[in-house]
């Protein structure tokens, strides 16, 4: 029967051939994807790399502004939580005429 120390020592020789093997691995798998990338004239943006995916959010177009505060100038469109400056106050004061 083999002693602690002994099954440590292999572990890590074992541990060691394992990455060696996987990265030899790697390259291989690295080597043939861009073969056949070349091979079928594929780019990163085929297969939904290269680019960022946009958000809905991004995708939205922006809102014109319904309401506006004449005192600061600022706006509102109307979509979210209302301003502070609208807090307990009447919207169609503000209201945006066009």
């Amino acid at each position: 029967m083999s002693t602690y120390k002994e099954l440590q020592n292999q572990i890590e020789k074992l541990q060691k051939e394992a990455e060696q093997a996987r990265k030899t691995e790697l390259s291989n798998a690295i080597a043939d994807i861009h073969s056949k990338m070349r091979e079928f004239s594929i780019s990163a943006e085929d297969l939904g790399f290269g680019l960022r995916k946009r958000s809905m959010k991004s995708l939205r177009k922006p809102v014109a502004p319904k309401y506006k505060n004449n005192d600061t100038g600022e706006t509102w469109s109307g979509r979210g939580k209302p301003p502070k400056w609208m807090a307990g106050r009447d919207k169609a004061q503000f209201r945006i005429h066009a």
